[in-house]
């Protein structure tokens, strides 16, 4: 088979386009079953979103189709199969969420919601907080298809200095109740990204300084961390659909293609159960058992689904 240019191209059954966490975890599980070829345009893959995010996992951050696919894919990323890296996929860190005093409802209420999904989370005390994170300076208790309604937001992130003399190894993930800010450690620097979700068109995306400026605030607010120089700062684009939950199936009104879209920021963390969900959807037209034991339906992922929403919305009064 010959390409426009005259170049050899590969057969395969399956063609997915894009070379982020989502199509390569995708191609993993469906090389098992058929022949794949993975497409990207970039010079290499993990080019954008997936290669400037945060890369942390917990189970515990999300809406509620986001959390039970990060449940659903813990086993996979505790224990990958023999010979599929050699080095662990993750380190054990853990995530601290922190309130001010005017997020003390919200923490309530988030705290209530976690236990639903992940039951040993609990309560810690302002001690044993600092003594987590002694920084912290108050605890407050091409396809024609039609398109499905993505929209990439813009997520900055730096870099910065650690405080003198402290060790930030074993540092959580912290984060705050009303999810307007994170940080942790990252290669001995301070990881931070103050949670903006701007409406961007798609491109290589670049840090706005407001941004930047409004993580330093959120960060100087919360801890005794005075940042003298963002040492390195970027952003990524994470596309969402209208509900923020993930777009899995075959399109209705185009034959042969199947969407793996609108991760969001969730990507890396639900990829093992998402690659699992494309696998079977594409063989047997169900979802894994081991989703279906977390309450999610094929319904819940279905790219049918943003029609039949937006058509509810036209109705409401």
């Amino acid at each position: 088979m010959k390409s426009p240019f005259g170049a050899s191209i590969q057969e395969a059954d399956i063609a997915i386009i894009g070379g982020g966490i989502a199509g390569a975890s995708a191609a993993y599980e469906l090389a098992a079953v058929s022949s794949v070829i993975l497409l990207e345009r970039e010079s290499h893959c993990d080019c954008h979103s997936t290669g400037r995010s945060a890369a942390s996992f917990t189970e515990n951050y999300g809406n509620g189709i986001i959390r039970r696919l990060a449940i659903a894919s813990r086993s996979f990323l505790e224990a990958p199969p023999e010979g599929f890296c050699d080095h662990p996929l993750m380190l054990a860190r853990g995530m601290l969420t922190i309130a001010r005093q005017d997020q003390l409802g919200r923490l309530e209420e988030e705290l209530e919601r976690a236990r639903q999904f992940v039951p040993s989370i609990h309560r810690v005390s302002p001690g044993e907080a600092l003594a987590r994170v002694p920084v912290l300076r108050r605890i407050a208790a091409l396809a024609k298809v039609a398109p499905i309604g993505l929209v990439p937001k813009r997520r900055t992130a730096f870099h910065v200095a650690a405080p003198d003399g402290l060790s930030i190894a074993g540092w959580p993930l912290v984060n705050d109740a009303g999810e307007e800010f994170y940080f942790k450690p990252d290669a001995g620097r301070i990881f931070v990204s103050p949670a903006d979700a701007t409406p961007s068109e798609p491109t290589d995306a670049y840090p706005v300084d407001f941004d930047v400026a409004v993580g330093v605030d959120r960060l100087q607010r919360a801890t005794t961390i005075d940042v003298r120089r963002i040492e390195h700062q970027w952003a990524g684009l994470r596309s969402f659909v209208r509900d923020a939950s993930p777009v899995v199936g075959f399109d209705a009104e185009a034959e042969g293609f199947f969407w793996l879209a609108g991760q969001g920021g969730y990507g890396i963390k639900t990829s093992p159960a998402l690659a699992r969900a494309c696998r079977d959807l594409i063989r047997t037209g169900r979802l894994p058992d081991e989703l279906l034991r977390q309450g999610i339906e094929a319904g819940d992922l279905a790219p049918g689904r943003i029609g039949a929403t937006s058509a509810q919305e036209e109705k409401a009064p």
